[in-house]
């Protein structure tokens, strides 16, 4: 069992930057390729960004090229979004999850562990 824990959700301007944390306890996240997905209100949750176990691989979705970049730290079993240049429509809950590749994530699919997730809202 894997437990996800995020944290660094928050109120900020548009243009403004955020940092999200996973951490996770229970076994390591190295064995994991882990991946940032979000939730807006009366949306389905998508990918936003993976990453491998080695962090060999790493893939975007679209809307956050170049805005965001995500991290791990498999010592510290914890993985990282930063977020830069935020968007009023990047107001969502943001997700971290543990799963088999980033391939698969992208597609939604092959996901082990979710955390709770943690708010970020982007005021314009």
């Amino acid at each position: 069992q894997v437990q996800l824990v995020e944290s660094g959700g928050g109120l900020v301007q548009a243009g403004g930057s955020l940092r999200l944390s996973c951490s996770a306890s229970g076994r390591t996240l190295s064995s994991y390729a882990m991946g940032w997905f979000r939730q807006a209100p009366g949306k389905e949750r998508e990918f936003v960004a993976g990453v491998s176990r080695s962090g060999g691989i790493i893939q975007y979705t679209d809307s956050v090229k170049g805005r965001s970049t995500i991290s791990r730290d498999n010592a510290k079993n914890t993985v990282y979004l930063q977020m830069n240049s935020l968007k009023p429509e990047d107001t969502a809950v943001y997700y971290c999850g543990a799963g088999f590749a980033v391939a698969t994530m992208t597609r939604m699919t092959g996901m082990e562990y979710w955390g709770k997730g943690t708010l970020v809202t982007v005021s314009s």
